[in-house]
């Protein structure tokens, strides 16, 4: 499989990104903030949905996992909620990522991962890329999501 590559500059790029990160699985140590060179990074391991979705149904078996690196440009401020950054060793599953534009093209890209955390970025405008780092390798289980019936 081909290392997956993608950029985003707009709303709907960084949906594309959101899709192909949901479930990513990331160390807190494995994330930060390089203030003086504006970017925001993090390496995690994705759930490759790419390859283990067909046609809407589960393909057999847990799927696949790679190493990919995330980041973003021109980042202003970072400010977590719900999120130990003492505990370098911590793993947080990130559900999605999103942006709310304030003046445009500035605005918040919002990081969400399980159990209430967050990660906001103020950034000057959206760049965000996405790389696969290497081979990948057989994933422990595949990520489900229960709905609530409120």
């Amino acid at each position: 499989m081909t290392d997956l590559k993608l950029l985003a500059l707009d709303e709907d790029d960084l949906q594309v990104i959101s899709a192909h990160m949901q479930d990513a699985v990331v160390r807190v140590g494995d994330m930060g903030f390089a203030k003086s060179d504006a970017r925001f990074a993090c390496i995690m391991n994705r759930y490759v949905w790419e390859k283990g979705v067909n046609a809407g149904n589960r393909r057999a078996g847990n799927g696949e996992r790679r190493r990919c690196a995330l980041h973003f440009d021109h980042v202003r401020d970072i400010a977590s909620t719900g999120i130990n950054l003492e505990a370098q060793d911590g793993i947080l599953e990130l559900l999605s990522i999103g942006f709310s534009p304030d003046d445009a093209p500035a605005g918040t890209t919002m990081l969400t991962f399980a159990g209430g955390g967050t990660i906001r970025l103020k950034v000057d405008c959206l760049e965000a890329r996405m790389r696969d780092l290497g081979a990948s390798w057989a994933a422990k289980a595949t990520p489900s999501h229960s709905f609530d019936d409120d």
